[in-house]
Protein backbone atom coordinates (compact mmCIF):
# COMPACT_ATOMS: atom_id res chain seq x y z
CA UNK A 1 0.00 0.00 0.00
CA UNK A 2 1.38 3.66 -0.55
CA UNK A 3 0.15 6.63 0.47
CA UNK A 4 0.09 9.47 -1.69
CA UNK A 5 -0.84 13.39 -1.87
CA UNK A 6 -3.16 15.16 -4.95
CA UNK A 7 -3.59 18.61 -4.91
CA UNK A 8 -3.53 22.43 -5.25
CA UNK A 9 -3.05 25.36 -2.77
CA UNK A 10 -2.37 28.90 -3.00
CA UNK A 11 1.14 28.20 -3.96
CA UNK A 12 0.53 26.31 -7.41
CA UNK A 13 -3.12 27.90 -8.40
CA UNK A 14 -5.21 31.19 -8.60
CA UNK A 15 -8.47 31.48 -6.98
CA UNK A 16 -10.49 31.12 -9.79
CA UNK A 17 -8.77 27.74 -10.37
CA UNK A 18 -9.45 26.33 -6.47
CA UNK A 19 -13.24 27.38 -6.64
CA UNK A 20 -13.84 25.05 -9.16
CA UNK A 21 -12.27 22.47 -7.43
CA UNK A 22 -13.73 23.00 -3.83
CA UNK A 23 -15.79 20.56 -2.25
CA UNK A 24 -17.98 21.30 0.43
CA UNK A 25 -18.82 19.78 3.61
CA UNK A 26 -22.04 18.37 2.52
CA UNK A 27 -20.66 16.48 -0.94
CA UNK A 28 -17.66 15.01 1.18
CA UNK A 29 -19.54 12.12 1.56
CA UNK A 30 -20.29 12.00 -2.33
CA UNK A 31 -16.86 13.06 -3.30
CA UNK A 32 -15.61 10.50 -0.68
CA UNK A 33 -17.49 7.33 -2.18
CA UNK A 34 -16.55 7.63 -5.72
CA UNK A 35 -13.07 7.72 -5.34
CA UNK A 36 -13.77 4.56 -2.83
CA UNK A 37 -15.58 2.82 -6.17
CA UNK A 38 -12.12 3.56 -7.76
CA UNK A 39 -10.36 0.01 -8.50
CA UNK A 40 -6.96 1.11 -6.59
CA UNK A 41 -7.87 3.39 -4.11
CA UNK A 42 -8.08 1.75 -0.45
CA UNK A 43 -8.22 4.93 1.28
CA UNK A 44 -9.31 8.52 0.73
CA UNK A 45 -10.08 12.10 2.66
CA UNK A 46 -10.77 15.36 1.60
CA UNK A 47 -8.82 18.58 2.91
CA UNK A 48 -10.68 21.48 1.10
CA UNK A 49 -10.13 24.61 2.55
CA UNK A 50 -10.18 28.56 0.76
CA UNK A 51 -6.61 27.94 0.06
CA UNK A 52 -6.05 24.42 -1.01
CA UNK A 53 -7.86 21.33 -2.05
CA UNK A 54 -5.54 18.34 -1.30
CA UNK A 55 -7.10 14.45 -1.65
CA UNK A 56 -5.22 12.17 0.71
CA UNK A 57 -5.40 8.35 -0.23
CA UNK A 58 -3.54 5.04 0.34
CA UNK A 59 -3.83 3.14 -3.00
CA UNK A 60 -2.91 -0.44 -4.20
CA UNK A 61 -0.94 0.89 -7.09
CA UNK A 62 0.85 4.40 -6.91
CA UNK A 63 0.42 5.27 -10.97
CA UNK A 64 -3.19 4.23 -10.99
CA UNK A 65 -4.30 5.25 -7.65
CA UNK A 66 -2.63 8.70 -9.25
CA UNK A 67 -4.24 8.49 -12.21
CA UNK A 68 -7.72 7.85 -10.95
CA UNK A 69 -7.34 10.48 -8.25
CA UNK A 70 -6.50 13.09 -11.10
CA UNK A 71 -9.63 11.70 -13.29
CA UNK A 72 -11.84 12.63 -10.24
CA UNK A 73 -10.20 16.00 -9.79
CA UNK A 74 -11.22 16.81 -13.34
CA UNK A 75 -14.19 15.81 -13.19
CA UNK A 76 -15.43 17.40 -9.77
CA UNK A 77 -14.17 20.77 -10.97
CA UNK A 78 -15.03 20.48 -15.36
CA UNK A 79 -11.51 21.06 -15.72
CA UNK A 80 -9.07 19.17 -18.57
CA UNK A 81 -6.35 17.46 -17.02
CA UNK A 82 -4.00 19.34 -19.40
CA UNK A 83 -5.10 22.56 -18.15
CA UNK A 84 -5.35 21.33 -14.44
CA UNK A 85 -1.67 19.35 -14.35
CA UNK A 86 0.41 22.87 -14.36
CA UNK A 87 -1.24 23.18 -10.52
CA UNK A 88 -1.21 20.25 -9.21
CA UNK A 89 1.58 19.02 -6.61
CA UNK A 90 1.43 14.90 -6.27
CA UNK A 91 3.43 13.22 -3.18
CA UNK A 92 4.35 10.07 -2.53
CA UNK A 93 4.56 8.02 0.89
CA UNK A 94 7.13 10.26 3.30
CA UNK A 95 6.73 13.69 0.65
CA UNK A 96 3.20 13.17 1.76
CA UNK A 97 3.67 12.40 5.14
CA UNK A 98 5.43 15.25 5.64
CA UNK A 99 3.19 17.46 3.94
CA UNK A 100 0.54 16.83 6.21
CA UNK A 101 2.32 17.08 8.98
CA UNK A 102 3.64 21.08 7.82
CA UNK A 103 0.08 21.77 6.39
CA UNK A 104 -1.21 20.73 10.41
CA UNK A 105 1.46 22.75 11.93
CA UNK A 106 0.73 25.71 9.45
CA UNK A 107 3.88 25.58 7.92
CA UNK A 108 2.03 25.28 4.46
CA UNK A 109 -0.57 27.98 5.15
CA UNK A 110 -0.69 31.75 3.38
CA UNK A 111 -0.09 33.11 6.85
CA UNK A 112 2.46 30.79 8.28
CA UNK A 113 1.75 29.56 11.48
CA UNK A 114 -1.96 30.02 11.22
CA UNK A 115 -4.01 28.31 13.83
CA UNK A 116 -7.30 27.76 11.86
CA UNK A 117 -5.83 24.90 9.62
CA UNK A 118 -5.53 22.50 12.68
CA UNK A 119 -9.06 22.68 13.15
CA UNK A 120 -9.66 22.17 9.22
CA UNK A 121 -7.18 19.09 9.57
CA UNK A 122 -9.45 17.41 12.39
CA UNK A 123 -12.77 18.33 10.48
CA UNK A 124 -11.46 16.14 7.95
CA UNK A 125 -9.98 13.69 9.70
CA UNK A 126 -13.29 13.14 11.17
CA UNK A 127 -15.53 13.59 8.08
CA UNK A 128 -13.05 10.98 6.50
CA UNK A 129 -13.62 8.65 9.42
CA UNK A 130 -18.06 9.20 9.08
CA UNK A 131 -18.38 8.55 5.96
CA UNK A 132 -15.93 5.41 6.38
CA UNK A 133 -13.03 6.71 3.91
CA UNK A 134 -10.00 5.61 6.06
CA UNK A 135 -8.86 2.77 7.52
CA UNK A 136 -5.64 1.93 9.43
CA UNK A 137 -3.34 4.08 7.42
CA UNK A 138 -4.73 7.15 7.11
CA UNK A 139 -6.32 7.18 10.60
CA UNK A 140 -2.87 6.90 12.27
CA UNK A 141 -1.14 9.05 9.68
CA UNK A 142 -4.24 12.02 10.32
CA UNK A 143 -3.97 11.60 14.29
CA UNK A 144 -0.13 11.84 14.45
CA UNK A 145 -0.66 14.76 12.18
CA UNK A 146 -3.06 16.32 14.47
CA UNK A 147 -0.56 15.63 17.44
CA UNK A 148 2.21 17.09 15.39
CA UNK A 149 0.08 20.36 15.04
CA UNK A 150 -0.29 20.55 18.64
CA UNK A 151 2.69 20.25 19.45
CA UNK A 152 4.36 22.68 17.26
CA UNK A 153 2.46 25.15 18.53
CA UNK A 154 3.06 24.37 22.14
CA UNK A 155 6.30 24.00 21.69
CA UNK A 156 7.58 26.55 19.32
CA UNK A 157 6.72 30.44 19.02
CA UNK A 158 5.09 30.01 15.75
CA UNK A 159 1.96 30.38 16.55
CA UNK A 160 2.31 33.48 18.95
CA UNK A 161 0.82 36.65 17.40
CA UNK A 162 0.14 34.40 14.32
CA UNK A 163 -2.64 36.29 12.02
CA UNK A 164 -5.23 34.61 10.28
CA UNK A 165 -7.12 35.10 6.94
CA UNK A 166 -9.62 37.36 8.46
CA UNK A 167 -6.97 39.87 10.08
CA UNK A 168 -4.99 40.03 6.59
CA UNK A 169 -8.29 41.19 5.05
CA UNK A 170 -8.41 43.73 7.73
CA UNK A 171 -4.86 44.66 8.02
CA UNK A 172 -5.36 45.37 3.83
CA UNK A 173 -8.37 47.46 4.65
CA UNK A 174 -6.55 49.12 6.98
CA UNK A 175 -3.57 49.72 4.51
CA UNK A 176 -6.18 51.26 1.56
CA UNK A 177 -8.56 53.43 3.76
CA UNK A 178 -5.68 54.39 6.69
CA UNK A 179 -8.45 54.99 9.36
CA UNK A 180 -11.29 52.36 9.85
CA UNK A 181 -13.29 54.53 12.53
CA UNK A 182 -14.33 56.65 10.24
CA UNK A 183 -15.95 53.92 7.83
CA UNK A 184 -18.68 51.83 7.77
CA UNK A 185 -18.19 48.60 7.76
CA UNK A 186 -20.51 46.06 6.19
CA UNK A 187 -19.68 41.79 7.12
CA UNK A 188 -22.07 39.21 5.13
CA UNK A 189 -21.71 36.19 7.03
CA UNK A 190 -21.79 35.13 10.18
CA UNK A 191 -19.55 32.28 10.51
CA UNK A 192 -16.59 31.89 12.02
CA UNK A 193 -14.66 33.81 9.64
CA UNK A 194 -16.87 36.94 10.15
CA UNK A 195 -16.26 36.35 13.84
CA UNK A 196 -12.75 36.97 13.57
CA UNK A 197 -13.10 40.13 11.15
CA UNK A 198 -16.04 41.64 14.06
CA UNK A 199 -12.89 40.86 16.29
CA UNK A 200 -10.26 42.69 14.46
CA UNK A 201 -12.11 45.67 13.25
CA UNK A 202 -12.90 46.48 16.72
CA UNK A 203 -8.95 46.26 17.69
CA UNK A 204 -7.91 48.48 14.83
CA UNK A 205 -11.00 50.82 15.80
CA UNK A 206 -14.05 49.98 13.40
CA UNK A 207 -17.15 51.52 14.79
CA UNK A 208 -19.47 51.22 12.32
CA UNK A 209 -20.22 47.65 11.99
CA UNK A 210 -23.23 45.48 10.21
CA UNK A 211 -24.04 41.81 9.31
CA UNK A 212 -25.94 40.47 6.94
CA UNK A 213 -26.93 36.46 7.46
CA UNK A 214 -29.44 33.99 6.18
CA UNK A 215 -30.19 33.21 9.55
CA UNK A 216 -31.09 36.15 11.64
CA UNK A 217 -30.16 33.97 15.02
CA UNK A 218 -26.67 33.12 13.90
CA UNK A 219 -26.12 36.80 13.47
CA UNK A 220 -27.55 37.80 16.44
CA UNK A 221 -25.39 34.85 18.10
CA UNK A 222 -22.21 36.59 16.39
CA UNK A 223 -23.29 40.33 17.65
CA UNK A 224 -23.74 39.21 21.24
CA UNK A 225 -20.11 37.97 21.54
CA UNK A 226 -19.07 41.93 21.38
CA UNK A 227 -21.66 43.34 24.02
CA UNK A 228 -19.78 46.61 24.29
CA UNK A 229 -20.66 47.21 20.69
CA UNK A 230 -23.62 47.86 18.50
CA UNK A 231 -23.92 45.60 15.55
CA UNK A 232 -26.55 46.05 13.27
CA UNK A 233 -28.08 42.75 11.79
CA UNK A 234 -29.60 42.44 8.39
CA UNK A 235 -31.62 39.65 6.79
CA UNK A 236 -30.01 38.54 3.81
CA UNK A 237 -33.11 39.99 1.63
CA UNK A 238 -31.91 43.32 2.92
CA UNK A 239 -28.46 42.17 1.73
CA UNK A 240 -28.29 45.11 -1.39
CA UNK A 241 -29.25 48.13 1.29
CA UNK A 242 -26.67 47.04 3.47
CA UNK A 243 -23.83 47.12 1.11
CA UNK A 244 -24.99 50.74 -0.26
CA UNK A 245 -24.93 52.03 3.44
CA UNK A 246 -21.33 50.93 3.72
CA UNK A 247 -17.76 51.69 2.93
CA UNK A 248 -16.36 49.09 2.79
CA UNK A 249 -17.63 44.97 2.72
CA UNK A 250 -16.19 41.60 3.98
CA UNK A 251 -18.12 38.06 2.38
CA UNK A 252 -17.14 35.02 4.02
CA UNK A 253 -20.11 33.07 2.92
CA UNK A 254 -20.57 29.73 2.25
CA UNK A 255 -22.54 29.81 -1.26
CA UNK A 256 -21.14 27.97 -4.30
CA UNK A 257 -21.94 30.78 -6.63
CA UNK A 258 -21.09 34.86 -6.29
CA UNK A 259 -23.64 36.90 -4.25
CA UNK A 260 -23.03 39.62 -5.80
CA UNK A 261 -22.19 41.29 -9.07
CA UNK A 262 -21.54 44.04 -11.22
CA UNK A 263 -25.46 43.92 -12.37
CA UNK A 264 -26.64 43.77 -8.71
CA UNK A 265 -24.19 46.62 -7.72
CA UNK A 266 -24.83 49.14 -10.65
CA UNK A 267 -28.74 48.65 -9.95
CA UNK A 268 -28.26 49.76 -5.98
CA UNK A 269 -25.59 52.10 -5.63
CA UNK A 270 -25.78 55.58 -6.41
CA UNK A 271 -24.17 57.00 -9.36
CA UNK A 272 -19.94 57.57 -8.75
CA UNK A 273 -20.50 55.86 -5.20
CA UNK A 274 -17.06 54.40 -4.41
CA UNK A 275 -17.21 50.91 -2.26
CA UNK A 276 -13.83 48.78 -1.29
CA UNK A 277 -14.81 44.90 -1.66
CA UNK A 278 -12.80 42.79 0.70
CA UNK A 279 -13.80 38.44 -0.53
CA UNK A 280 -12.39 35.93 1.71
CA UNK A 281 -14.73 33.10 0.80
CA UNK A 282 -13.78 30.26 -1.29
CA UNK A 283 -15.73 29.62 -3.44
CA UNK A 284 -15.90 33.52 -4.38
CA UNK A 285 -18.93 35.48 -3.46
CA UNK A 286 -17.95 38.02 -5.45
CA UNK A 287 -18.56 37.95 -9.19
CA UNK A 288 -15.03 38.87 -10.93
CA UNK A 289 -17.18 41.66 -12.98
CA UNK A 290 -17.57 44.38 -10.14
CA UNK A 291 -13.85 44.85 -11.61
CA UNK A 292 -15.11 47.06 -13.85
CA UNK A 293 -17.11 49.47 -12.23
CA UNK A 294 -14.94 52.26 -11.74
CA UNK A 295 -15.49 53.70 -8.37
CA UNK A 296 -15.57 50.07 -7.21
CA UNK A 297 -12.02 48.12 -5.74
CA UNK A 298 -12.49 44.80 -5.20
CA UNK A 299 -10.08 41.88 -2.94
CA UNK A 300 -10.19 38.61 -2.57
CA UNK A 301 -8.38 35.98 -1.04
CA UNK A 302 -4.93 36.00 -3.33
CA UNK A 303 -4.39 39.61 -2.67
CA UNK A 304 -4.00 38.90 0.58
CA UNK A 305 -0.36 37.96 0.02
CA UNK A 306 0.67 41.62 -0.01
CA UNK A 307 0.27 41.86 3.60
CA UNK A 308 1.49 38.33 4.42
CA UNK A 309 4.79 38.97 2.65
CA UNK A 310 4.94 41.93 5.57
CA UNK A 311 5.27 39.08 8.47
CA UNK A 312 6.94 36.19 6.92
CA UNK A 313 10.87 36.94 6.94
CA UNK A 314 9.93 36.72 11.00
CA UNK A 315 7.45 33.81 10.91
CA UNK A 316 10.09 31.50 9.06
CA UNK A 317 12.91 31.64 11.09
CA UNK A 318 10.06 30.43 13.98
CA UNK A 319 9.21 27.65 11.56
CA UNK A 320 12.82 26.05 11.69
CA UNK A 321 11.90 25.44 14.90
CA UNK A 322 8.73 23.80 13.80
CA UNK A 323 10.86 21.52 11.37
CA UNK A 324 12.72 19.51 13.55
CA UNK A 325 9.65 18.59 15.39
CA UNK A 326 7.94 17.06 12.34
CA UNK A 327 10.57 15.31 11.70
CA UNK A 328 10.57 13.39 14.98
CA UNK A 329 6.80 12.82 14.31
CA UNK A 330 7.56 11.58 10.90
CA UNK A 331 10.03 9.56 12.03
CA UNK A 332 7.44 8.13 14.47
CA UNK A 333 4.94 7.56 12.14
CA UNK A 334 7.50 5.50 9.77
CA UNK A 335 8.34 3.21 12.83
CA UNK A 336 4.78 2.36 13.16
CA UNK A 337 4.30 2.36 9.36
CA UNK A 338 7.06 -0.28 9.00
CA UNK A 339 5.75 -2.34 11.89
CA UNK A 340 2.47 -3.61 10.05
CA UNK A 341 5.29 -5.67 8.01
CA UNK A 342 5.47 -7.75 11.18
CA UNK A 343 1.41 -8.05 11.68
CA UNK A 344 0.46 -10.80 9.60
CA UNK A 345 3.30 -13.17 11.14
CA UNK A 346 1.76 -12.26 14.64
CA UNK A 347 -1.49 -12.70 14.02
CA UNK A 348 -1.45 -16.21 11.91
CA UNK A 349 1.55 -17.09 15.03
CA UNK A 350 -1.10 -16.16 18.10
CA UNK A 351 -4.08 -18.13 15.98
CA UNK A 352 -1.74 -21.76 15.62
CA UNK A 353 -0.51 -21.74 19.56
CA UNK A 354 -4.35 -20.29 20.59
CA UNK A 355 -5.09 -23.57 17.81
CA UNK A 356 -3.22 -25.37 19.82
CA UNK A 357 -4.06 -24.03 23.32
CA UNK A 358 -7.88 -25.18 23.15
CA UNK A 359 -7.27 -28.62 21.30
CA UNK A 360 -4.86 -29.16 24.64
CA UNK A 361 -7.41 -27.79 26.98
CA UNK A 362 -10.13 -30.18 25.68
CA UNK A 363 -7.93 -33.00 26.15
CA UNK A 364 -6.72 -32.16 29.56
CA UNK A 365 -10.22 -31.67 30.60
CA UNK A 366 -11.78 -35.00 29.08
CA UNK A 367 -9.21 -36.42 31.35
CA UNK A 368 -10.05 -34.66 34.33
CA UNK A 369 -13.51 -35.84 34.36
CA UNK A 370 -17.13 -34.02 33.74
CA UNK A 371 -18.03 -32.94 37.11
CA UNK A 372 -14.03 -31.70 37.75
CA UNK A 373 -13.30 -29.99 34.06
CA UNK A 374 -17.16 -27.81 34.79
CA UNK A 375 -16.33 -26.72 38.53
CA UNK A 376 -12.45 -25.88 37.38
CA UNK A 377 -12.83 -24.88 33.23
CA UNK A 378 -12.69 -21.45 33.73
CA UNK A 379 -9.55 -21.28 36.16
CA UNK A 380 -8.08 -23.74 33.75
CA UNK A 381 -9.05 -21.66 30.73
CA UNK A 382 -7.62 -18.68 32.04
CA UNK A 383 -4.26 -20.15 33.17
CA UNK A 384 -3.47 -21.64 30.20
CA UNK A 385 -4.26 -18.05 27.73
CA UNK A 386 -1.74 -16.26 30.53
CA UNK A 387 1.10 -18.53 30.05
CA UNK A 388 0.41 -18.36 26.36
CA UNK A 389 0.14 -14.34 26.69
CA UNK A 390 2.91 -14.67 28.76
CA UNK A 391 5.02 -16.69 26.36
CA UNK A 392 4.15 -14.12 23.23
CA UNK A 393 4.35 -10.89 24.94
CA UNK A 394 8.42 -10.26 24.63
CA UNK A 395 8.83 -11.39 21.20
CA UNK A 396 6.33 -9.77 20.05
CA UNK A 397 7.12 -6.33 21.29
CA UNK A 398 11.08 -6.51 20.20
CA UNK A 399 9.80 -7.69 16.86
CA UNK A 400 7.29 -4.98 16.41
CA UNK A 401 9.40 -2.36 18.07
CA UNK A 402 12.95 -3.39 15.65
CA UNK A 403 13.82 -0.45 13.46
CA UNK A 404 16.44 -2.34 11.73
CA UNK A 405 14.44 -3.67 8.58
CA UNK A 406 16.78 -6.33 7.74
CA UNK A 407 16.88 -7.65 10.94
CA UNK A 408 13.28 -7.61 11.50
CA UNK A 409 12.66 -9.54 8.63
CA UNK A 410 14.96 -11.92 8.86
CA UNK A 411 13.38 -12.34 12.61
CA UNK A 412 9.74 -12.83 10.26
CA UNK A 413 11.44 -15.32 8.06
CA UNK A 414 12.88 -17.10 11.12
CA UNK A 415 9.39 -17.43 12.96
CA UNK A 416 7.65 -18.24 9.63
CA UNK A 417 10.28 -21.33 9.59
CA UNK A 418 9.86 -22.43 12.98
CA UNK A 419 6.37 -22.52 13.47
CA UNK A 420 5.50 -23.52 9.89
CA UNK A 421 3.08 -20.19 9.20
CA UNK A 422 1.25 -19.93 6.12
CA UNK A 423 1.53 -15.88 5.91
CA UNK A 424 -0.94 -14.21 3.09
CA UNK A 425 0.60 -10.63 2.56
CA UNK A 426 -1.23 -8.16 3.40
CA UNK A 427 1.41 -4.63 3.19
CA UNK A 428 3.85 -4.34 0.74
Amino acid sequence: MNIVVIGLSHKTAPVEIREKLSITETKIEAAIAQMKSYPHIEEVAILSTCNRLEIYAVVSDTESGVREICQFLCESGKICLHHLRRHLYILLHQDALRHLMRVAAGLESMVLGEGQILAQVKTTHKLAQKHQGIGRLLDRLFKQAISAGKRVRSETSIGTGAVSISSAAVELAQMKVQNLAAVRVTIIGAGKMSRLLVQHLLAKGAATISIVNRSSKRAEELARKFPDTEIQIYPLSEMMQAIAAADLVFTSTGATEPILDRAKLEMNLAPHQNLMLFDISVPRNIAADVAELENIQAYNVDDLKEVVAQNKETRRKMAQEAEVLLEEEIASFEVWCRSLETVPTISCLREKVETIRAQELEKALSRLGTEFAEKHQETIEALTRGIVNKILHEPMVQLRSQQDIEARRLALQSLQMLFNLEIEEQFS
